[in-house]
Formats: structure tokens, C-alpha cells, sequence
């Protein structure tokens, strides 16, 4: 699989990565031994690029993304801002409530946790995770200040011993990232759900910020929660009118053209220079081999010249 390197470092990301948080949604043995075969399908398949957070499954998915890939060549995103306090009546199948710290002493545990349930003593990415509106509402800058009075400096600490090769974001929001650009160096921002088929321009701006700082960009949920591909909910949630009204539009355009949605909606992101590579998160074997098969599947210039011209 394609690769490509990140402006500021040695890291090279696989264009198509694999977002873990789906991994740990369930905790049934069944899904769980899906949840591993499907790591290790992707693996087979030239995924060498595997993100995660302490967040998903209150530490299951790293659990599983540690044991499954142990011993082997790949490169790993985690995320800081959250720590997992152990609480026997926690209502999960992983005993830990959740609070969310962006302080310096907060990441470094943090991080030191995420080793533990990786099995690791490196990780290749680190993200501040969930800054912003979309998480904190009223609280959001709060935490903004708590992170750049404190967790940056740990951030660009372990970046500037190698403990971390690179740091950044991972959020929902452009503006955030925007905010953050004005007060520290970062190597890249994982950005979810604002790059897609649905929001081909909002972005734009944003990116060309990026290409000039030599800051990468990975996208997220290609998908808009599934909406592109047959799902009921647009970033999780209902379905607004104009969004509705825009993905039969989309819908309508790529059946002329005879170019599957969900082809369009993976390959999209990944024409911008800007963007190192996409990941979806399929939630099991079926939905990742379904994935490959967008990912090969060539689709005609023609296609993207005429995307230009549908409203957005």
C-alpha cells in the first residue's frame, strides 16, 4: 500500500490507516475476536497505520490494538486529555470513569498509561484529543488555556526527547485547529468528518494555513458517521434537511456516473496534498474487506472535474 511521509519527519503514514475507536464498541467474545481478526487483517493487508485513545472503550481498544500488532512494523497514533480512573461501578465492561485533563502532569500520565495498555515505550503520534466546542460546549476554553498553559509543553517535551515523533490535534472542529496553529507548532492535525464528500469546501482555507506551517493533515470519518454509505446518522447524529438533500444530490451524481459512493467518499480526501492519509473505522472484518474494495476500485478524472460543479 501507497505511502506517504510527513512534512516534518521520518514518519510515513499508509494512505488508508485504520481508525480503532469501533474496535471496543463491544465487548462480546465474538466481537472482540472480530475486533482481533480484523487488526490482523488490515495488517495483512498493508495498513501500517493505526490510530487509537485511551477514550475508546476506556482503554479497550488500545488493549487490543497493543496485543494484536506486538512485535510488528507500524506506525501508532494515540491521544492525551483524558485519564481512566479506576471505578469498580463505572456502567462499562472496562472499570474506569473518565475525566477529562490537559494539564502537563495530566498527559505525561496519560501517556505513561497508554504504555502500559500498549505494551510499548514509544508512540509514534500523540494527539491533544477533543479540544473544542463540539466536546466541551461552555467549557471549551477552559481547557483551550489548560492545554497551552500546561499539556503543550508536555506534548513538546516528549516530541523533543523522541519519546513522540509528532504531535497534534485530533478533533472535529477546523476552528480549534485554527486557534491552536496561533499558539504552537504542530506536525499535523487529525480531523474528523470536515473533509468529506458532504464538506468539500469549508476546510479549504484551513488546509492552505497547513501546507504553509508544514503542518499534515489526516482525516477521519470519510464517511460522515456512515451517511455516505448507507447509514442513518450524519456525524452521529439525526439528519439535517440540507444535509439530506445534499447526500441525494451526491447519491444521484455517482450513480450517473456509474462511480460507487463509497469509493468517491474514501478516495476523495486523500487528492489534497495536504492530507497524509484517511481512516476509516469499520466496525468489523466485513465492513474492512468492503473497504479494500473502494480503495482499488479507479475512478475517472471525469468524476472529480464534474464533483466541482455540484452545490455543496
Amino acid at each position: 500500500m501507497a505511502t506517504r511521509k510527513l512534512t516534518g519527519s521520518e514518519v510515513r503514514l499508509s494512505e488508508i490507516g485504520l481508525g480503532c475507536a469501533t474496535l471496543a464498541f463491544d465487548a462480546t467474545p465474538t466481537a472482540l475476536a472480530d475486533s482481533r481478526d480484523m487488526l490482523t487483517a488490515a495488517y495483512k493487508a498493508g495498513i501500517r497505520y493505526f490510530d487509537t485513545a485511551p477514550f475508546y472503550g476506556r482503554g479497550l481498544s488500545e488493549r487490543l490494538v497493543g496485543d494484536a500488532l506486538l512485535g510488528r512494523d507500524y506506525i501508532l497514533s494515540s491521544k492525551v486529555g483524558r485519564i481512566l480512573d479506576p471505578e469498580v461501578s463505572a456502567p462499562t465492561h472496562m472499570p474506569f470513569n473518565v475525566t477529562f485533563d490537559y494539564s502537563y502532569d495530566g498527559i505525561m500520565r496519560s501517556v505513561e498509561d497508554s504504555f502500559q495498555r500498549l505494551g510499548l515505550c514509544k508512540i509514534d503520534i500523540l494527539y491533544a484529543h477533543d479540544l473544542g466546542n463540539h466536546t466541551h460546549g461552555d467549557d471549551a476554553d477552559k481547557h483551550f488555556r489548560d492545554f497551552f498553559e500546561g499539556g503543550y509543553r508536555a506534548l513538546s517535551e516528549l516530541r523533543a526527547t523522541g519519546v513522540v515523533e509528532a504531535i497534534g490535534l485530533g478533533v472535529n472542529e477546523v476552528e480549534v485547529c485554527e486557534q491552536a496553529m496561533k499558539h504552537g507548532d504542530f506536525d499535523l492535525f487529525l480531523l474528523a468528518g470536515r473533509y468529506t464528500l458532504l464538506e468539500r469546501t469549508d476546510a479549504l482555507e484551513f488546509f492552505d494555513a497547513c501546507a504553509d506551517a508544514n503542518t499534515d493533515i489526516v482525516i477521519g470519518g470519510p464517511f460522515n458517521s456512515g451517511l455516505l454509505v448507507g447509514g442513518g446518522t450524519y456525524n452521529y447524529r439525526a439528519i439535517p434537511d440540507d444535509i439530506a438533500l445534499r447526500h441525494r444530490i451526491l447519491l444521484d451524481y455517482c450513480r450517473a456516473q456509474e462511480v460507487d459512493i463509497g469509493a468517491a467518499a474514501l478516495q476523495f480526501p486523500l487528492r489534497h496534498s495536504v492530507v497524509k492519509s484517511v481512516i476509516p473505522g469499520p466496525k468489523n472484518t466485513t465492513e474492512f474487506q468492503q473497504i479494500q474494495r473502494w480503495k482499488d476500485i479507479e475512478i475517472p478524472d471525469q468524476f472529480w472535474a464534474g464533483l466541482k460543479d455540484l452545490s455543496q
